[in-house]
């Protein structure tokens, strides 16, 4: 059989009595019309990624809609009572600001009482972080998101939490998805019981703001002098984040007015990803009018946050998620150290997709730096395999995630902005600005600086070409790259690391297998590829280093470590 006309055969079952009349029309409209989208929306079963199952919506087995949610949510249910037999279970809900999702959150409710499970469903929007506090603060086995983080407005997606607030890990994830494939869309329970929610509000975000404000605040300095504004492009943090800079004193915040409305349109920009500078351009134009020190974004579900500051020039200069994330560590390490509370039993949480920065940093205070595959759940895992031995100071990974403390056990917008204006206040008060304090962390560890080279390829033919790209690589590995000789290879689906000057190939099974490769050269330069677990797209993380005396240095060579990304994009062929 053509795979034309299997997947022409999976989109008649979907015209069956089991789904609805609308979905019913739909996929009649897409066979009757001969739609290219028929293949894509039917092709395969969305998958669950590093970020869990994300998609566009629509109508089909690779879409997010009604009934791939209820399979889900089925098959979590299932194991919920595999796993906490006999137990009252309850399930934490929250939802961001994107189309259908708060429609939904109210289907994935249903399953869930459905199936006996008691469910804790916010009124409204409400930001991942939250989500996650929720979960271990009201005691749940679980809690689900429905989220697509920074995605473009057509996509939606669904995030499981174990009752540790942290993203679902292995056995558990592995063991849901079984149980998720196993349920048939007919079986699927969609008649909920509203006798089981227990809805929850604004009385949860005072309670989640006061454990962001003990979690990341250290020294009450300069807070009613710092200049500050804020978006939160169109996303949920419109509901904590003003809330949480109030109550810790920070007086002079200014809001872009337009993107504090919620919408999953994201009207104002292109993309509401505070990794791009475009994202925050409203905002960045309104700290000129009202001459803010910092400026600050979150993605839609309040996860994610964008950080621009005053450099050497003066002018506002958006930071890279490595460069934000050292700034944060380092003033958390610091305070600690000063406290007296670094007992050499302590961890900072790092990725292998991020700069290597935080091992010199770790090494600089006394504690370890752990790294785990890309993914804040991997920290997660980190803070639940370590507890009661060693303590969780932050963690963070390069694409603009942090988290202060363990209270959340996934990164943390609000508690982040909290330390990073404590941070700007601080400097300000002291005569200086957040990015001379950057500077003199490089003269201390280091000069690094990274760089995202994204390469997209949609659809099943693009996923292809990913899966091509990925082989070419790990079986022709480049012998050099940007003028200096690759030294390692490290494959995470082979779990091997081989240093090529030895030629010596060494087991490396600390971290969990994952179709990851990195190359390390022998001046330091490191270049991770990585297909990505959430989107369309095959990335190369690049990260080049060198060391520096004084400002002017900075001045100088930054300039060269840029040059030196865009040769190494040039010698990969990207």
């Amino acid at each position: 059989m053509s795979d034309t006309s299997s997947t022409l055969d999976k989109a008649k079952l979907w015209l069956s009595e089991t789904f609805d009349a609308e979905t019913r029309t739909a996929v009649q409209t897409l066979i009757d019309s001969n739609s290219p989208d028929l293949e894509d929306s039917f092709y395969r079963e969305l998958e669950f990624g590093t970020g869990g199952m994300r998609g566009v919506m629509g109508v089909g087995t690779n879409r997010l809609n009604k009934y791939t949610l209820g399979q889900a949510t089925q098959g979590l249910a299932n194991y919920l009572h595999q796993q906490f037999s006999g137990e009252e279970i309850k399930v934490a809900i929250a939802y961001d600001v994107r189309h259908n999702s708060k429609e939904f959150g109210k289907v994935v409710a249903d399953v869930l009482t459905a199936n006996g499970i008691k469910v804790l469903l916010f009124k409204n929007h409400r930001p991942t972080p939250e989500l996650s506090f929720t979960v271990r603060d009201k005691k749940c086995n679980a809690g689900i998101v429905l989220t697509a983080s920074h995605n473009p407005p057509e996509y939606n997606g669904y995030k499981v939490y174990w009752n540790d607030g942290a993203q679902i890990v292995p056995p558990d994830d592995e063991n849901i998805i079984r149980e998720v494939y196993s349920t048939k869309f007919e079986n699927i329970k969609f008649d909920g019981n509203d006798d089981l929610i227990e809805w929850i509000g604004e009385d949860q975000d005072d309670v989640y703001v006061d454990a962001c404000m003990e979690n990341s605040l250290y020294q009450d300095v300069g807070r009613d002098n710092l200049n500050i504004v804020f978006t939160s492009i169109h996303g949920t943090t419109y509901t904590t984040v003003p809330k949480a800079l109030k109550k810790a004193g920070f007086t002079k915040v200014d809001l872009v007015r337009e993107q504090m409305i919620p919408s999953g349109n994201f009207p104002t920009v292109d993309s509401p990803n505070p990794e791009e500078p475009a994202a925050l351009s409203m905002a960045m134009d309104l700290a000129e009018i009202t001459n803010a020190d910092i400026v600050i974004g979150t993605d839609p579900d309040g996860d994610r946050l964008g950080i621009a500051v005053r450099n050497l020039e003066g002018e506002i200069q958006l930071l890279n998620g490595n460069q934000c994330n050292t700034i944060l560590t380092y003033y958390i390490l610091d305070q600690w150290k000063k406290a007296g509370k670094i007992t050499g039993k302590e961890f900072i949480g790092s990725t292998i997709v991020t700069s290597d920065i935080f091992f010199d940093v770790a090494e600089k205070f006394g504690v370890d730096c752990k790294v785990g595959l890309t993914g804040f759940k991997w920290i997660g895992k980190m803070i639940r395999d370590f507890e009661g031995q060693e303590k969780f100071i932050c963690g963070g990974e390069e694409s603009f995630g942090f988290m202060t403390g363990d209270f959340v056990r996934d990164k943390d917008s609000c508690g982040s902005i909290l330390t990073a204006c404590e941070i700007a206040a601080w400097c300000k008060a002291n005569g200086t600005t957040v990015y001379q304090y950057m500077i003199d962390i490089y003269k201390e560890v280091g000069l690094y600086y990274e760089g995202l080279i994204n390469v997209v390829r949609k659809g099943r033919t693009g996923a292809e070409e990913i899966q091509e790209m990925m082989k070419n690589f790990r079986e022709n590995p480049p012998k050099e790259i940007a003028g200096s000789l690759v030294e390692e290879v490290k494959d995470f689906k082979e779990q091997t690391c081989f240093v090529v000057s030895k030629n010596e190939k060494k087991v490396m099974d600390d971290i969990p297998k994952s179709n990851v490769l990195i190359y390390y050269t022998q001046d330091g330069t490191k270049v991770c590829v990585r297909p990505s677990g959430t989107e369309p797209k095959i990335k190369f993380y690049v990260s080049v280093k060198d060391s520096i005396s004084s400002e002017q240095d900075f001045v100088e060579k930054l300039p060269r470590l840029e040059q030196k990304i865009q040769l190494v994009k040039k010698d990969l062929n990207l």
